[in-house]
C-alpha cells in the first residue's frame, strides 16, 4: 500500500493568517499541473501496464535470477514505486489542503483504488525475495556492486520473513488496505469538519487548540472547556474508529504471528524492541526530573495553587505576547541553518521562494503539520498552520529539518531514501535545536533567557515526556482491546491513567480531558509512530552534545548522515558520532540536557 502523508506533529502544532504578511502556498505542479493533466493519465495507464508486465516477468522466477537480472528487477521495482508515489502524493497533498471537499476526497480515493489495484500484482516481489537463500543473497551482493547498494533494504525485507503469510493471503492483505484507509479518511474528515465555538467566534480545530496557548487564562478555560464539549459529542465516531482499528491490527498481527502489537512498527523502524525498551524505562523514571519538576516550577511562576489542563501550554506571564510574522520567521529559521553550514542554508532556501510549503490556516485545511518527501525526482513539500507564535517557529524549523533531510537522501533513490522513523526526526529535532539556540544567543534580559529557556523545556518535554505518555497509552490501548470491544469510557480511562502518571501533582483534571485522545492523528494513521519523537530527541541532544564540544568536521559527519537515508543501521550512522543508541546509559545523555535547563531555570529563581 502507498501511503499518504499525514499531519505528524502532535496537536501542539498550532494553526491563521492576519498580521502575518504573505504566508506561501503550495505549488503542486512539479507533481502534476491538475487531477485532469494528461501526465496523470499517462503515468496511470503506465502503471497499469508496467505492474502486469512486471509480474509477467519475475513471478516464480526470483530465485533463478543472477545478480545483474536482480539489479534489474528491483530497479524496475523502483521505477513503479516512483510513479506510484507521485500519483499518490498529488492526490494526498491536494486533499489535505482542503479535506472537507467532496471532490478531492473522491479523487483521492480513485487514485488510491487504482494504484493499489495496480500494484497488487506486485506482492509476490518481497515474498519471492525473502525465500532466496542468504547464501545465495550473499553472493548476488558481493557478484554486483550496484546490487549491494541495497543490502540494507533487503535486510529489512528478509526481517518480516517469519511474519510472512502465503501468497494468496499476502494479496488478500493488499487488497484490504483500501478498507483500512477508508477509516482513517473518516478519521480526517471528521477532525476536519469539528466547528467549536469560544466566545461566539465559530473556529476548526486548529483554532480552538491554538487559544490553549493565549495568555488570557479565560480564553484558555473556554477553549478547553468547548474541546471537551465537542468531542464528547463525537466521541462515539472516535471510538468506533479505534476500536475498528486496533481490532484490524490485531487480526493482522495474530496472523502473522507477531508477538506484540508494537513488533511490526519496530521493525518498519529498524530498531531493536529492547533499544524502544531502554528509552521508554529512561523517560518514564526520568518523569520526577523533568515534567514533574518543570511543571511545579510553571505553576510557581503562574502564581496558581493547582494547574488546569488548560495551563500546559500558557504562555508565561513576562512573555511577549507579540505576533511573529512569516517574513521573521523565516529569517529567524534561515539564519540558524546558515549559521550551522551554508549547504543548509542553500538547501532550504527553495521552500520558501518555490511553493514547498502551504503555511496559511484555512477551513477544512488538515490540522498539524508535516513534511512529505514526494518521490525522489521531484521535492518535498512542507505543510504548516502558521498563526505566529513562536512555537510555530519552531514548528517551521522542524518541518523545514525534514525537508533539509529528504533533499539530502534523495540521492539514494526511491527504495533506500525512506528513513526509518526514529531516525527521520533527526534533522528535524536538530533544525529546532539550531534555532532555538540562536534565538537563545540573542536573548538581552534575563527575563528573555528565561522564556526562552522555559518554551524549550516545554517542547522537549511535549516532545519526549507527552510522546512517551502516548506510546503508552497505545500500548495500553491495544492491549485491552485484546479482550474486546472498548466502550469511549474503557478508552478514557485508558487516556487518565498515563495522563496523569506523566504530569505529576501539579496538575488538576477538569471533566471531560478524558476525551482528548481522540483528535491525535497518530494513533488512527501510524500506531505506534509515537516514540521516535523521543527517540529522536534523545539522539539530537546527544549529538548536539558532540557538536557543542568542538568536534571537528562535525558538519561534514552530520550531512553523510542524512545523505544516508535508510541506506544504514542506525549503529552504523551514530558510529562517527561515537555514539551507541544500544547503549542503556546514551538516553540519559539526552535526559540530562533537558534536566539540565530546568537546572537553570530554577536557578533563576534564587
Amino acid at each position: 500500500m502507498f501511503q499518504l502523508p499525514f499531519p505528524v506533529r502532535d496537536a501542539n502544532a498550532t494553526a491563521g493568517s492576519g498580521g502575518l504578511g504573505n504566508l506561501p502556498e503550495w505549488d503542486l505542479s512539479d507533481l502534476y499541473t491538475s487531477e485532469d493533466a494528461p501526465e496523470l493519465a499517462r503515468d496511470l495507464d503506465w502503471l497499469q501496464k508496467e505492474c502486469a508486465a512486471f509480474a509477467a516477468d519475475y513471478e516464480g522466477k526470483l530465485a533463478d535470477l543472477d545478480a545483474d537480472g536482480l539489479l534489474e528487477c528491483v530497479q524496475r521495482n523502483e521505477k513503479i514505486n516512483n510513479i506510484a508515489g507521485r500519483i499518490m502524493s498529488f492526490a494526498g497533498l491536494r486533499y489535505y489542503q482542503l479535506t472537507t471537499d467532496a471532490d478531492r476526497a473522491a479523487f483521492l480515493s480513485d487514485c488510491q483504488e487504482k494504484v493499489t489495484i495496480a500494484t497488487t500484482p506486485l506482492v509476490f516481489f518481497t515474498l519471492e525475495l525473502n525465500r532466496i537463500e542468504d547464501d545465495a543473497m550473499q553472493a548476488h551482493l558481493e557478484a554486483n556492486e550496484e546490487l549491494a547498494r541495497y543490502a540494507s533494504v533487503f535486510r529489512r525485507i528478509r526481517a518480516m520473513k517469519p511474519y510472512q503469510l502465503s501468497d494468496e493471503l499476502e494479496k488478500f492483505m493488499h487488497d484490504l488496505g483500501i478498507v483500512g484507509d477508508a477509516w482513517e479518511k473518516l478519521f480526517d474528515e471528521t477532525i476536519a469538519g469539528l466547528t467549536f465555538t469560544v466566545d461566539g467566534e465559530e473556529l476548526n480545530i486548529e483554532g480552538t487548540l491554538n487559544l490553549l496557548t493565549e495568555q488570557d487564562r479565560s480564553k484558555r478555560e473556554a477553549a478547553a472547556r468547548e474541546l471537551a464539549r465537542v468531542f464528547g459529542e463525537n466521541i462515539k465516531t472516535f471510538a468506533r474508529v479505534h476500536n475498528t482499528q486496533a481490532k484490524e491490527k490485531e487480526i493482522i498481527d495474530r496472523w502473522r504471528g507477531m508477538p506484540s502489537a508494537q513488533t511490526g512498527r519496530h521493525l518498519s523502524n529498524d530498531v531493536e524492541p529492547e533499544v524502544v525498551e531502554a528509552l521508554r524505562e529512561a523517560v518514564v523514571a526520568a518523569y520526577p526530573k523533568l515534567s514533574h519538576r518543570y511543571y511545579e516550577l510553571k505553576r510557581k511562576w503562574l502564581g496558581l495553587d493547582v494547574m488546569q489542563v488548560w495551563d500546559r501550554n500558557a504562555p508565561l506571564p513576562l512573555e511577549d505576547t507579540r505576533i511573529i510574522g512569516w517574513d521573521e520567521a523565516e529569517k529567524t529559521v534561515m539564519e540558524a541553518y546558515e549559521a550551522f553550514d551554508p549547504r543548509m542554508g542553500e538547501i532550504a532556501a527553495p521552500f520558501f521562494s518555490d511553493g514547498w510549503i502551504d503555511a496559511g490556516v484555512k477551513p477544512g485545511k488538515a490540522p498539524g503539520a508535516f513534511a512529505h518527501p514526494t518521490v525522489t525526482n521531484v521535492h518535498p513539500y512542507v505543510m504548516l498552520n502558521y498563526l505566529g507564535k513562536p512555537r510555530d517557529v519552531m514548528t517551521l524549523a522542524h518541518e523545514l529539518g525534514h525537508g533539509v533531510h529528504q533533499v539530502l537522501a534523495a540521492e539514494q533513490g526511491e527504495m533506500l531514501s525512506s528513513t526509518p522513523l526514529t531516525l527521520a526526526e533527526t534533522a528535524s529535532v536538530f533544525g529546532e535545536m539550531l534555532t532555538f539556540r540562536k534565538m537563545l544567543d540573542k536573548a538581552e534580559t534575563k527575563e528573555q533567557r528565561k522564556v526562552l529557556l522555559a518554551g524549550k523545556v516545554e517542547d522537549m518535554i511535549n516532545t519526549v515526556v507527552r510522546q512517551i505518555a502516548f506510546y503508552d497509552f497505545e500500548c495500553k490501548l491495544h492491549a485491552a482491546r485484546t479482550e474486546g470491544e472498548l466502550t469511549p469510557d474503557d478508552i478514557n480511562a485508558i487516556w487518565m491513567s498515563v495522563q496523569a502518571e506523566s504530569l505529576g501533582e501539579a496538575f488538576e483534571y477538569m471533566d471531560g480531558y478524558e476525551t482528548f485522545w481522540a483528535y491525535i492523528p497518530h494513533f488512527v494513521h501510524s500506531p505506534f509512530y509515537v516514540y521516535a519523537y523521543a527517540f529522536g530527541d534523545g539522539l539530537v541532544n546527544a549529538l548536539y552534545s558532540v557538536y557543542a564540544s568542538g568536534a571537528e568536521g562535525f558538519e561534514d559527519k552530520y550531512f553523510e548522515m542524512l545523505k544516508a537515508g535508510g541506506s544504514k543501521h542506525h549503529k552504523e550512522l551514530l558510529a562517527p558520532f561515537g555514539l551507541d543508541a544500544t547503549d542503556p546509559k546514551f538516553w540519559d545523555k539526552g535526559l540530562s540536557m533537558i534536566s539540565g535547563f530546568i537546572d537553570e531555570l530554577e536557578a533563576m529563581e534564587d
